[in-house]
């Protein structure tokens, strides 16, 4: 078991993740993304803390290195600030399940990032996973389609959601390869809930900045009076930025970070059966096995 305690933590990640992709969604659609991501950071920072208090005695990372903060806070503002808001904003435009579906692109983002500024390599079984992975990917979001000109019936490929969708949902898992790989740079052997701290901050600070530039305060104002709302951001906030994000800097400390976030992209796959349940999503056969066959390389990096 110890010696799988980094992909233990990536496969917990995920189940973490479920329940945060589809509490912020909803909570998303209520008051807006931007409202959602800045009052979920400043929540994380409460949770992390009183956790750390108990566990380290310490609420803030004070024990920190400069190079732990300059690592992290970096990660933090790729991740959370930029990362967040394009996925948050995916949540909204094409829905959580497909949102998750095109962050299992961040194991072959994390693999390369990694391999340029950790110098992290993977094996030839690793690589084969992670195109199992893109491979249900491109199976769920394209579709084609056919059309009849001049007597001639044409088919062509063209994606089944919004392409604005899917390409938010793209900087997502671009920004969290990213900030993975930085994590895990900055963070060493540092405590992954102080390091997870660390990020937090970052992102909030990154958040304050533009919503200052945006002037979008009255929407958290009014965000913040929406009952319904915040219940759900605070459950997201838990599990997400608290729990999620900590397990994740856990993972990415103790495997490959291309390992890491492959087994971390299983949500595709756990996030069915809440989305038929809570949303009465309907689910087709290509969606069910596509999702199947992205997570199908998990199971590579145990043999």
């Amino acid at each position: 078991m110890q010696n799988h305690f980094g992909e233990i933590a990536g496969i917990l990640t995920a189940v973490f993740w479920t329940v945060t992709s589809m509490a912020f969604e909803s909570a998303g659609k209520k008051v807006g993304s931007l409202a959602v991501n800045l009052i979920r950071l400043v929540m994380a920072i409460f949770f992390i803390g009183i956790y750390s208090y108990i566990a380290r005695g310490f609420f803030f990372p004070t024990d920190a290195t400069l190079f732990n903060w300059k690592w992290l806070a970096l990660s933090g503002l790729i991740g959370f600030t930029i990362g967040d808001l394009l996925l948050f904003q995916a949540f909204v435009t094409v829905g959580a399940r497909i949102s998750m579906l095109m962050m299992a692109l961040t194991p072959p983002f994390t693999a390369f990032i990694s391999w340029l500024i950790l110098g992290e390599i993977l094996s030839p079984m690793n690589w084969l996973g992670m195109f199992v992975t893109l491979s249900g990917i491109i199976l769920v979001i394209l579709k084609r389609e056919k059309s009849e000109k001049n007597g001639q019936v044409k088919r062509k490929l063209k994606s089944a959601y919004s392409i604005t969708g899917v390409l938010l949902a793209l900087g997502g898992a671009l920004g969290q390869a990213t900030g993975l790989v930085l994590s895990k740079k900055g963070m060493g052997d540092y405590d992954a809930f102080s390091a997870s701290q660390i990020r937090v901050l970052a992102g909030l600070a990154g958040f304050i900045i533009l919503f200052f530039f945006l002037k979008r305060w009255p929407r958290v104002w009014a965000a913040l009076k929406n009952r319904p709302a915040m219940k759900r951001i605070t459950l997201g906030a838990f599990f997400g930025p608290f729990l999620g994000v900590s397990f994740s800097l856990l993972a990415v400390q103790n495997t490959e970070a291309g390992i890491a976030a492959t087994l971390m992209a299983i949500v595709p796959v756990l996030i069915i059966p809440p989305a038929i349940i809570f949303f009465k999503e309907k689910i087709n056969w290509k969606e069910i096995i596509g999702a199947i066959i992205t997570v199908g390389g998990v199971a590579l990096f145990f043999l």
